[in-house]
């Protein structure tokens, strides 16, 4: 008993200890936790409104804010929300209890309402606006003055929302254990620094934007100096990244070949609220062949200086009739990365007339006429998004792209610490089977285990992504720990007939060949933290971190253990 006292008054035991207790601190383990966690909130969603807060950015995962009751439901699991979610109806309130407060959230549905002036409301009679009314999704009561609103009953605006499972502690999962997308981009152009800084953080606000996070990009480049942007999005699809990110995103408005603004620098505001943006109610949703098409729009606000331009060059253009309505002779052409995804009549009031306001429309198509309605304002919000971000500074190519589903990460993470449990024991039963010493058998088990723990809070304390990479290095670190705590044990417990009798000098010695493994180690893992578009970094930062560990912390406490507890 007196050897185990001893052993918690060392102070490199003491020291191992400390270590531990901050990363237990760092990681903070809570296995009770339930619900689900909050991703993301879009900015003028309903959920905005209700008073929801985006997650703060660098924000600890325990730290999140957790949904834990909506109207009165448990809700556990993911599955759990989106099953609650699927019966929500529009224009219901929702009560949302979270472990910070309640809120209480009113559902919208497409509401669009376009406000007439006093000439058209005249003309339009009750036939033709029956006519109208029959090309959107459902008919609803008419309000006359001073608007139509026309409801899209079977589609319920987006609450604004993204959840995630409610984490157990603080350990940031990568995308190889969590899902999600991983793409690797490379410019065109080598870029200058001060450049690609521009290029990420402006990729950065376009996801952003749009409602993607846990968003990580960071420069890469390999042994060879090529530059590349790796971009890791959690619960994002290969088709949502790629219409932002290896798109430039170059907007241009053109009325024939003149340019009268493009998208970010000329844009002062785009409306992305459902009184002014969503299905255009006018050409609503129709059915060619056998695929649906519904059309959007929504507004846009120009600087002076765009509207100067426009006003220049439609002022010379000729008014042509055109079904009894009055249009200038040339079109709005919009172009996306020099495409044309539209064209839109000038009413001939605009001519030369530097209007500032303006109605942006597009489309969207699918098998029915609920998928088309969601293909049309999924086009509309990235739309939205480029104008809004304008465009990128140079084209990215995509050279690699990954998508991880969130069911193998889930069964690797179970299927890897049921492994290492296992290999743990066989370890410790192979070294009593040598030493037939459990005072040596205890020290193992206890500090391998302490080396992981003081490896995760690591991790969890830097925000760290623990993913198949990071896993492989915390292996390689415990593996090396291994043999290192055997060669300790050796020197320590070489028989008198041995030259070396103190302690300290065989602990020495066996610390001289721990460092003379170690160097070697490191070295061959500089190289990596470069080679492979940064894919290997991950792998060769956890193998160092844990044998510096190691190195400085754990086994310095082990061989002070076993010196404790077999010296007579």
């Amino acid at each position: 008993m007196s050897k185990i006292k001893n052993v918690f008054k060392n102070a490199k035991v003491i020291t191992l200890l400390v270590f531990i207790i901050f990363a237990i601190v760092s990681i903070s383990p809570n296995p009770g936790a339930t619900g689900v966690s909050i991703r993301n909130i879009v900015s003028n969603s309903s959920a905005n409104l209700a008073g929801l807060e985006n997650p703060k950015p660098g924000i600890t995962a325990m730290a999140r804010e957790r949904i834990v009751e909506m109207n009165n439901v448990p809700i556990i699991t993911t599955e759990d929300y989106y099953s609650f979610m699927e019966n929500v109806q529009p224009n219901r309130t929702i009560q949302i209890k979270t472990n910070r407060g309640s809120y209480m959230l009113k559902t919208r549905e497409m509401v669009h309402a376009i406000e007439l002036n006093e000439t058209i409301k005249k003309e339009i009679t009750q036939e033709v606006f029956d006519e109208e009314l029959n090309k959107t999704i459902n008919k609803t009561d008419i309000i006359d003055v001073p608007k139509i609103e026309l409801n899209y009953t079977g589609i319920l605006e987006d609450i604004g929302i993204r959840v995630q499972q409610a984490p157990k502690t603080n350990i940031k999962k990568g995308l190889d254990l969590q899902g999600g997308t991983r793409i690797l981009l490379q410019p065109e152009e080598k870029l200058e620094e001060y450049d690609l800084d521009t290029l990420i953080d402006n990729m950065k606000e376009r996801l952003n934007v749009y409602g993607l996070s846990d968003v990580i990009i960071r420069e890469a480049g390999d042994l060879s100096g090529n530059q590349y942007i790796l971009v890791e999005i959690a619960g994002a699809t290969e088709d949502e990244v790629k219409d932002l990110l290896a798109k430039q995103g170059k907007f241009e408005a053109k009325v024939g070949n003149t340019t009268v603004f493009k998208g970010g620098q000329d844009i002062t505001y785009v409306c992305r609220s459902a009184d002014c943006a969503g299905i255009d109610p006018y050409s609503g949703c129709g059915q060619s062949g056998s695929e649906h098409f519904c059309r959007f729009r929504f507004s846009i606000t120009l600087t002076q200086d765009a509207a100067k331009r426009q006003a220049e060059a439609t002022k010379d253009l000729e008014v042509v009739s055109e079904n009894s309505q009055q249009y200038l002779s040339e079109k709005l052409y919009l172009y996306l990365d020099d495409a044309l995804v539209d064209e839109l009549n000038i009413g001939s009031d605009l001519k030369g007339q530097a209007a500032t306001d303006i109605q942006i429309s597009g489309s969207g198509v699918g098998l029915s006429q609920q998928e088309a309605a969601l293909t049309s304002l999924n086009n509309m919000k990235r739309l939205q998004t480029i104008l809004i971000t304008g465009s990128l500074p140079v084209k990215l190519n995509i050279v690699k792209m990954d998508t991880i589903s969130p069911v193998l990460g889930s069964e690797f993470v179970r299927n890897a610490i049921m492994i290492g449990i296992i290999a743990v024991l066989v370890v410790a039963l192979v070294v009593f089977l040598r030493y037939r010493k459990i005072q040596v058998v205890l020290p193992i088990i206890f500090t391998l285990a302490s080396e992981v723990v003081i490896l995760l809070g690591f991790g969890a304390l830097v925000r760290w992504n623990i993913d198949l990479a990071a896993i492989a290095g915390i292996i390689i670190a415990v593996g090396t720990g291994v043999d290192h705590l055997i060669i300790i044990s050796d020197e320590t417990l070489r028989k008198e007939s041995s030259q070396i009798y103190d302690w300290k000098k065989r602990i020495k010695n066996a610390f001289f060949m721990i460092m003379a493994a170690f160097l070697t180690t490191a070295a061959a893992m500089v190289p990596l933290l470069f080679a492979g578009a940064g894919l290997l970094k991950g792998f060769a930062l956890t193998t160092l971190a844990g044998m510096i560990i190691g190195v400085l912390i754990a086994r310095p406490a082990y061989g002070a253990m076993i010196e404790i507890l077999l010296k007579d």
